[in-house]
């Protein structure tokens, strides 16, 4: 935020008349005049936020009136990042928030759709499994286009995957049968997931040490608006057996997003710097954060991809009751994830982890076995306490490997992550089909929550407060 110890006097104005030196915005004037019975003190500023300045107008505007923050210390209002923000930092992550919405409705929408899409092909719940394995399994699909960011740069291969993301996604309304519906998310999801890691990585090396865990929290919640845009076209399938089609023609409207980023997306200062291409992955690194995201997933993902089928099957919701359900109980993770991110990068990022996994894995367990307002509460409670551990859990993906390996690591360790929700959903699927309940099948894939809980407590090291260089040394080319 702009303050009196780093704006200037601008030359040929009035002695008392300010602008900015650096910050977040795109101008800014502060003028105060006194006179002999008043002082006017008049501040006027345009953000630089792209998409998003709305939701930081109010804030900000309430700061400046209020001059709400230390311009000694340096001391941040409690909603901004720990680090001030220059202008080019304020529009990249603008924009990539922009991005983020658009790999969360696409990598939603299988997900969200599947089990309506199921029901008019008369797919069983193994059947409806097996699909969204293979969707994952496309992962191989992101590979390259992580491996070529850390080559031919990040700006070049997010615009790729803005592009054909939504493009392929959107296939899926012409799909003839179930096994075609899951071709074509099988690679249109990818492109979205290599975007989503393209946009962490360019966070992550873009943000100052202080701030990137919150500004991945930044993009988990324009990730929770993305994701809550295709839950909120569920009751489109409401339309006919079919409705679900016009989901995946909603995907189209992103092409937008890719437009804007084609126009205003800078390469990331860090990634423009002279560095080693590929060197050798740290492989005690990639091997725990990996099985961390391997283990964690055994239990995410089952647990997100069965809630509709359950909440349609056993708690009888109705399209619009779960599309409701869902912002009900997943809206307040967004306030999780500030919180979260702020924590993470004041206090750190082990013991947030350590804390929260716990508690929001047990009440997502709860919430798959108990109906009426428990069933509610779990999952608020779990959306909310799983929305601050995400920060510090995804901020390890990307801050502990070099700049000419960083895409790299990110596609592999989101490989993990989805070959353990691969496992998740068959084992869960085949227990459905066998008869057990919810609660137990999802309550045993909890024990990968367990795992990946003791590899942070005993392998995980503290990264907050440090620069990238300072956690990945290495020689300048």
């Amino acid at each position: 935020m702009p303050r009196n110890d780093f704006v200037s006097e601008r030359a040929g104005d009035a002695p008392n008349t300010f602008v900015q030196r650096d910050g977040p915005f795109t101008s800014y004037e502060r003028v105060v005049e006194t006179d002999a019975t008043t002082i006017r003190d008049t501040t006027s500023y345009r953000l630089i936020i792209p998409w998003f300045s709305w939701l930081f107008a109010w804030p900000v505007r309430r700061t400046l009136r209020r001059r709400e923050f230390n311009g000694q210390t340096g001391i941040q209002p409690w909603w901004a990042p720990p680090d001030r923000l220059d202008q080019r930092q304020a529009l990249l992550l603008g924009l990539l928030a922009a991005a983020a919405m658009t790999a969360a409705y696409t990598n939603t929408l299988f997900t969200q759709t599947a089990n309506y899409a199921a029901k008019d092909f008369d797919v069983g719940k193994f059947g409806q499994g097996i699909g969204g394995v293979v969707v994952r399994i496309g992962v191989v699909c992101a590979l390259p286009i992580a491996f070529m960011a850390d080559r031919v740069g990040r700006r070049r291969m997010i615009l790729l995957a803005a592009w054909l993301a939504p493009i392929i996604s959107s296939l899926g309304a012409l799909a003839p049968s179930f096994p075609a519906l899951v071709g074509t998310q099988a690679v249109g999801r990818p492109m979205g997931l290599a975007l989503d890691l393209l946009v962490g990585v360019a966070a992550t090396e873009e943000m100052p040490k202080n701030s990137r865990a919150y500004a991945l929290s930044v993009l988990a919640m324009a990730s929770g608006l993305g994701a809550g845009i295709a839950v909120g076209g569920l009751p489109l399938v409401r339309v006919g057996d079919s409705g679900w089609r016009l989901v995946y023609l909603l995907a189209l409207i992103w092409l937008i997003v890719a437009v804007d980023l084609r126009r205003r997306l800078p390469e990331t200062r860090r990634f423009e710097r002279p560095h080693i291409t590929a060197p050798p992955l740290h492989k005690a690194r990639l091997a725990q954060i990996a099985g961390v995201s391997f283990f964690a997933n055994l239990f995410v993902a089952p647990a997100s991809f069965f809630q509709n089928r359950y909440l349609d099957e056993v708690r009888g919701l109705s399209p619009a009751e779960v599309t409701i359900f869902t912002f009900a109980t997943a809206t307040p993770a967004a306030l999780g994830f500030v919180v979260g991110g702020k924590i993470a990068d004041v206090q750190g990022r082990r013991r947030l982890l350590v804390t929260a996994l716990p508690i929001s894995t047990a009440l997502l367990v709860w919430s798959f076995s108990v109906g009426g307002a428990g069933l509610w509460l779990g999952a608020f409670g779990a959306g909310f306490i799983g929305g601050i551990a995400y920060p510090a859990f995804a901020v390890y993906r990307t801050e502990m490997f070099p700049t000419g390996n960083r895409g790299r690591a990110a596609g592999l360790i989101t490989t993990a992550a989805l070959v353990g929700g691969s496992i998740g959903l068959l084992v869960v699927g085949r227990l459905l089909d066998r008869g057990w309940s919810y609660g137990s099948a999802i309550g045993l894939m909890a024990l990968g929550e367990v795992v990946a809980i003791v590899i942070v407590l005993t392998r995980y090291p503290e990264t907050a407060h440090k620069d990238l260089d300072e956690l990945n040394p290495e020689p300048v080319p």
